[in-house]
């Protein structure tokens, strides 16, 4: 990233103060990232990114009172959001899916290495999401439940109609996310260059008024079901 641009604000949302103390030196030792502000919980983290308007939020899924994915739903329907990365454990899968369904964009464990939560974070600060394959794919399972017939029904109708829309291209890029393919792999799968993959994943995101590719692939899976 251009380090002569204004740094990426972010503000640090987590229950724990050491957590939020670690991240902050981390971050805080990067020229092009800077913290603004530190929250304990989601309605103080709405406080505080209603104050100081980061780019980013790191935010912790579970919190003592408002939890991470009920912010990040009221965050993410007010006026030029910030881009929400979750911290997660694999524990909170259901409320990653949540946040994720929300229009969150991304998630990163707690124990990511820092230089790949801080990849992470100049990521979605530039607008895109970070979703490894592995975590999609568990984020994924965990979407996975009991549903009465007339419901699952509902929604693999609604999937379908959406999915309608895009080319076949389109549609085999979208398959490809959803088996947890990254751009290489899915460029590989269809004989295409990476370059196109992301076009098609770009026209993706348009077609399907999606944030993220497990929105993309929530919608194949739920297609398929």
């Amino acid at each position: 990233m251009d380090t002569e641009r204004e740094p990426v604000r972010v503000v640090v949302v987590d229950d724990d103060q050491l957590v939020r103390m670690a991240l902050r030196l981390v971050i805080d030792g990067e020229p092009d990232l800077t913290v603004v502000a530190e929250a304990a919980d989601g309605d103080a983290a709405i406080a505080v990114v209603e104050e100081q308007r980061p780019d980013v939020v790191l935010m912790d899924v579970r919190m003592p009172g408002r939890d991470g994915l009920s912010a990040t739903r009221e965050l993410l329907t007010r006026p030029a959001p910030p881009r929400v990365l979750m911290l997660t454990t694999f524990d909170s899968d259901d409320l990653v899916l949540g946040s994720l369904r929300a229009g969150a964009h991304g998630f990163v464990l707690k124990d990511t290495r820092p230089a790949q939560i801080l990849d992470a974070v100049r990521t979605v600060a530039e607008g895109n999401p970070v979703l490894s394959p592995a975590a999609t794919a568990r984020v994924i399972a965990a979407a996975t439940g009991p549903q009465s017939s007339h419901a699952r029904d509902a929604t693999r109708e609604a999937a379908r109609k959406q999915l309608s829309a895009l080319t076949e291209r389109e549609l085999e890029t979208a398959r490809a996310i959803a088996d947890g393919l990254g751009n290489p792999e899915i460029a590989e799968r269809l004989h295409i260059s990476v370059a196109t993959v992301k076009a098609h994943t770009g026209n993706l995101f348009a077609k399907l008024a999606v944030e993220n590719r497990v929105q993309i692939a929530l919608l194949v899976r739920d297609a398929e079901d």
